[in-house]
């Protein structure tokens, strides 16, 4: 069982099979050997081995900006092999186990980001070597709505007491666009909100259809700041209790209608599509489907609003059949897209135009940190919500490996607007959003 999986709260995180035990012979000091070196090679980061230093409780967030050093120490032997074998899933699994710790998490992951940068590039053209031949078998895959449906619930069917404990009060469980560093984290997260229902030009008479309900956040300030009807979809059954209760407290009940199904379920034709963060859970072989579902919901004039955590372009061929550390702890089935393979499936799919497209990637990573420090000041209460010290260090491991992706622009988010080919602009448009 995956700590997404959220079932047992006795003993939420069972050692996966390939957990290695202490004493791993020649295979583990060589892996430790070589591991060593590489670390060597990393500038900025002190290596300190010592099996009877105490578990830190999380705590500090770190600069915004990279330390000029940070401090990783290794307590147990078996980090190193969990590393060696799993890579970035290996990290977390030692950190989330308390094999190792340091000083500064998201410091020492900008380091290691920072320092993969030539390897990375090496295994890109080696992966690139079998593409021709690997990925149309990988392809082969049929669509399996009930798999996808597992996916989700893995993650946010964790509870929403957890959820509710790091974020704000607007429940938005994606990036806020922050107006200044010090904005509010909630009025942040209802700019984006607003933000996007700008970039959709929402007017009162519209129907809106929404693929991701989250726990209603877009939902209930589309439906009560345009007063638009929205229909909304999610496959996470503890998400849709939320996001009712939500929407009864908004007084906007009779303004939007959730739907507890599949998006490929749905039926009928929108004046406007919004999706936030939903695409990651599609699985690249489903995104061309993806966007053809979006498209046939859409009137010939619709307008459809993407929000979507990015990789790069020169590393998605291989990030989308590796198992990291989110797919293989957090989110499985997850899949990050990039800004070509959305805009090709968009192309080949659908007859949806892309119109716009602003890059967020720095609120994101400030949003997180915002995530992270609220999770740290609840530490305590975690343990009340049906968390074990496993489960809640892996949650923030998770955090801070995305904040620190983000600073370093190892990925993004951006919101993209797409138009349908009878729609057009009223006047010049010059006004900013």
């Amino acid at each position: 069982m995956t700590p997404a999986d959220g079932n047992d709260t006795t003993d939420p995180i069972a050692p996966p099979p390939s957990t290695i035990k202490a004493n791993g012979g020649i295979r583990q000091d060589l892996e430790r050997a070589a591991l060593r070196r590489l670390l060597g090679a990393v500038d900025g980061v002190t290596l300190v081995e010592d099996p009877h230093a105490v578990v830190a409780k999380p705590h500090g967030l770190g600069a915004t900006e990279v330390p000029d050093r940070v401090t990783l120490t290794v307590r147990d032997p078996r980090a190193w092999s969990a590393v060696a074998r799993s890579g970035s899933a290996g990290i977390g699994e030692g950190y989330f186990r308390s094999w190792w710790d340091t000083d500064d998490l998201v410091g020492l992951l900008r380091h290691l980001i920072r320092n993969v940068g030539g390897l990375d590039a090496v295994r890109s053209r080696l992966h690139a070597l079998g593409r021709p031949v690997l990925d149309p078998v990988r392809r082969i895959r049929r669509p399996d709505p009930e798999r996808d449906r597992r996916n989700v619930r893995a993650h946010y069917d964790l509870s929403n007491e957890f959820f509710e404990a790091f974020l704000d009060e607007t429940m938005t469980y994606s990036s806020a666009v922050f107006e200044t560093p010090d904005t509010p984290l909630a009025d942040a997260s209802t700019a984006k909100l607003d933000r996007l229902c700008r970039k959709l030009r929402l007017e009162p008479d519209h129907e809106l259809v929404e693929i991701g309900t989250g726990w209603g956040s877009f939902a209930v300030h589309a439906a009560s700041a345009y007063g638009v009807h929205v229909t909304t979809t999610t496959v996470s059954a503890a998400q849709a209790e939320l996001a009712r209760k939500r929407f009864a407290e908004a007084g906007v009940t009779e303004r939007v209608d959730l739907r507890e199904v599949d998006y490929r379920s749905l039926t009928g034709r929108f004046d406007r599509l919004a999706s936030i963060e939903m695409i990651e859970a599609v699985d690249w072989r489903d995104v061309p489907a993806y966007m053809a579902a979006c498209s046939n919901l859409l009137a010939d004039d619709g307008l459809m609003g993407l929000q979507a955590i990015v990789i790069a372009d020169q590393r998605f061929s291989r990030a989308k059949v590796t198992r990291d550390f989110i797919e293989t702890w957090v989110f499985p089935g997850g899949c990050l897209p990039s800004i070509t393979s959305i805009a090709d499936a968009a192309t080949k799919a659908t007859d949806l135009r892309i119109i716009d497209l602003e890059d967020l990637g720095l609120h994101y990573a400030e949003t997180l940190r915002r995530w992270r420090g609220t999770l740290q000041a609840r530490w305590d209460d975690l343990h009340g919500l049906g968390l074990t010290l496993e489960m809640a260090r892996l949650w923030d491991f998770y955090l801070a490996y995305c904040e620190a992706a983000f600073r370093e622009r190892h990925v993004s988010v951006v919101q993209i607007v797409l138009a349908k080919p009878r729609w057009r602009p009223a006047g010049l448009e010059l006004r900013a959003v």
